[in-house]
């Protein structure tokens, strides 16, 4: 729910809804939410969709290996700057682990059930990050189906976290070995497989755009803010977002509302009253704080996402 800080109108000249931005708008600086085929790497997707957009530059929101398939948010543009946001929400994953020998199914069940909450897991060796342990949540893990020793399951976890190495876990607490046979990436933070669009999808879409037939190719392209909307939110007064452009952290004055479950050190995506990003932030007091005081710096401005000059100046430099 979101706790009202101020009340002002917003200037009818300033700001612009993301559901209103055009085709050419969202080719310029949206979201594809693609659903990756098997064999090519998610970087290898990622510079397809940026050439098939003819965008300047293009990132993916979140690894995929390249036997992964399902849903990978690819972001052009401005967009890029915001894809790092995805990695404070969580994934669901649909995948098949092979046992390497016979187990009970209640000991199987068990086992599962131990791997819920947090795990300590070290990248595997072809990872693109240090190999340092870390610590992942495991929000769920629901056992499916097993048939011989194909073992069905579904797990909702943080960003991040290494489902090839929970299967190799899995199997080494099950004391038979185990691995990961099939995975696919049924949801990144709020942006499902309903979504998802194939390559072929999009590039049948650019080709009835490209004849004047749009219909098809809006709906597969998304707006910059699809990607913080798992995010809790600091909105902002437009005098207030030209400097947060500019990198300033923001001050309480500048809040109109905000989540109210905010705590100290959350990162906020930090927008308009039109909805548009402004950016992200770190949180240097709770909602209650925020709301209690009048001045102070709320949050420290960590990523700016919208260019500066979108907004009139309304602050001064000294």
């Amino acid at each position: 729910m979101k706790v009202q800080k101020a009340k002002v109108r917003r200037e009818p000249d300033e700001g612009r809804s993301p559901s209103a931005r055009t085709v050419d708008d969202l080719l310029k600086d949206g979201v594809v939410v693609l659903d990756k085929p098997m064999g090519p790497t998610s970087h290898q997707v990622t510079s397809w969709v940026r050439d098939m957009l003819d965008a300047a530059k293009a990132a993916h929101g979140g690894t995929l290996d390249p036997r992964a398939t399902g849903v990978l948010p690819i972001g052009v543009g401005i967009s890029v700057r915001a894809m790092d946001s995805l990695h404070h929400g969580t994934k669901e994953y649909v995948g098949v682990m092979k046992m390497h020998g016979d187990v009970d199914g209640k000991r199987l069940k068990e086992v599962f059930g131990e791997f819920v909450g947090e795990v300590i897991q070290t990248p595997p060796v072809r990872s693109a990050v240090r190999r340092a342990p870390r610590t992942r949540i495991v929000h769920s893990l629901e056992l499916t189906e097993v048939s011989d020793r194909n073992v069905l399951f579904r797990v909702d976890c943080d960003a991040g976290t290494y489902i090839r190495s929970l299967c190799v876990d899995i199997g080494d607490a099950l004391g038979i070995g185990a691995h990961l046979q099939d995975l696919r990436r049924t949801r990144a933070a709020t942006m499902t497989e309903a979504s998802a669009v194939t390559l072929h999808d999009l590039k049948d879409a650019l080709h009835y755009h490209r004849g004047g037939e749009s219909d098809a190719l809006r709906k597969m392209l998304h707006p910059m803010e699809t990607v913080l909307e798992h995010m809790k939110t600091v909105e902002i007064k437009d005098s207030a977002v030209d400097a947060v452009c500019h990198g300033a952290d923001l001050a309480i004055p500048g809040i109109v509302s905000l989540n109210d479950d905010i705590e100290k050190d959350d990162v906020v995506a930090i927008r308009s009253l039109s909805g548009e990003g402004v950016g992200l932030g770190k949180a240097l007091m709770d909602t209650q704080e925020i709301v209690a005081r009048s001045e102070g710096i709320a949050a420290k401005t960590t990523r700016v996402f919208m260019p500066t000059g979108t907004y009139d100046k309304g602050w001064t430099s000294r």
